[in-house]
Parts: C-alpha cells; structure tokens; sequence
C-alpha cells in the first residue's frame, strides 16, 4: 500500500472512531437531533420483528444505519436519563429559592439594625 493513501485510511479510521466516541458521549436524555442532522423518532419494534422484546421502544433516527454513527435508543433509558436531569434540576432551583429566601431574611435584619443604630444615635 502507497504510505500516502495509508495515511489517508488511518486519518478517516481516525476520523471515524472520533466520531463514534463523540456520538457514545451525547446519547444522555431523550436525542432532539442525531448528529447527522435527521430527526428522532419515536420507533415501536412490531410483534414479526425477531426479537425477545416485541414492541420495545427506541429514540432512533431517521436515517438509522447500523454503522455507529446514529442515534438508536431505548426509549426506557432515555426517559430515566431525562428524568434524573429534570430532577437535579429541581433541586438546585429548590436550592436557589432556599437561598433567596434566607438572603430576605438577612436583608431584613440588616435594615432593622440599620434603623435601630440610625435612631440611638
């Protein structure tokens, strides 16, 4: 082989498992777009398709191709992921209102004591 074309098959070899790994590291939550710009689709295997789980459900792409490179996934761990951000999400916005609240209190007992040393003076 012409060490100029291996070159150029190791760097999309490259390419391609860089792409595989940036696609592992997104699939959190329920996919709004695959990274190959097609749609997710709700897909809900059939009772003829061959598989041990009739009518199991999947986030997949559109344009889903077994090669890595799309999104497919189980509808159940997308839903589990989404739900486990939405909560964190509530806890640090239950967090924030906590602070707020604990911040009024002390705004209000600075303005007393602003208006008890104003008057004793």
């Amino acid at each position: 082989m012409d060490p100029a074309e291996e070159r150029r098959n190791s760097k999309s070899q490259k390419d391609h498992i860089n792409m595989q790994s940036y696609l592992s590291d997104s699939k959190y939550g329920i996919p709004r777009r695959c990274p190959c710009g097609g749609r997710i689709i709700d897909e809900v295997r059939r009772k003829d398709d061959y598989d041990t789980l009739p009518g199991k459900r999947f986030f997949t792409c559109k344009n889903y191709e077994a090669d890595g490179l799309h999104y497919r996934q189980p509808w159940v761990i997308g839903v589990q992921e989404e739900i486990e951000r939405l909560t964190k999400r509530v806890e640090e916005a239950e967090e924030v209102m906590l602070g707020a609240s604990n911040l009024g209190r002390q705004l209000d007992r600075l303005e007393e004591q602003v208006i008890n040393s104003s008057v004793s003076t």
